[in-house]
């Protein structure tokens, strides 16, 4: 005979947990959309922003497949309530920081996207913050194991 303890997982959990999984996939298809970008579509942007995206490096690219991929893969371990959640969302983060930085510093993205770009950016950093925080949060509470 086992004793186990069930947690009753509250509903608010799978309401964040779902909007958590719809808002990173909205980044994986952001992230589809730069990297299929067709000469057609790169040349429909304001110059630039397409100057940035021509000229991003690599790594960069690389961390911004890390950060949306990485967040959808948390957000699925949000839904069947697995701890791998939280590592996951870190890496998540670290991935979104850097290419953060690489936009803040070394280029002029703040220049080509604007006040909404800086702002958007910010959001998608403390969206990040905010699903290690959560995925903390329900591991603790015992919501994820």
């Amino acid at each position: 005979m086992t004793d186990t303890t069930t947690t009753k997982v509250p509903t608010w959990f799978w309401v964040v947990s779902g909007i958590a999984l719809l808002w990173n996939s909205f980044g994986a298809l952001a992230y589809l959309g730069q990297v299929n970008a067709t000469p057609e579509t790169l040349a429909s942007l304001p110059e630039a922003e397409r100057l940035l995206l021509e000229n991003r490096p690599t790594w960069v690219t690389a961390a911004f497949a890390i950060a949306v991929w990485t967040g959808v893969l948390g957000s699925l371990f949000l839904l069947v309530k697995k701890a791998w959640a939280t590592p996951i969302f870190m890496v998540s983060l670290g991935a979104a920081l850097i290419q953060t930085f690489y936009n803040f510093f070394l280029t002029n993205a703040i220049e080509a996207t604007g006040a909404g770009g800086v702002a958007f950016a910010l959001t998608i950093i403390l969206i990040g913050f905010g699903l290690v925080w959560f995925s903390r949060k329900s591991q603790a509470e015992g919501w994820i194991s």
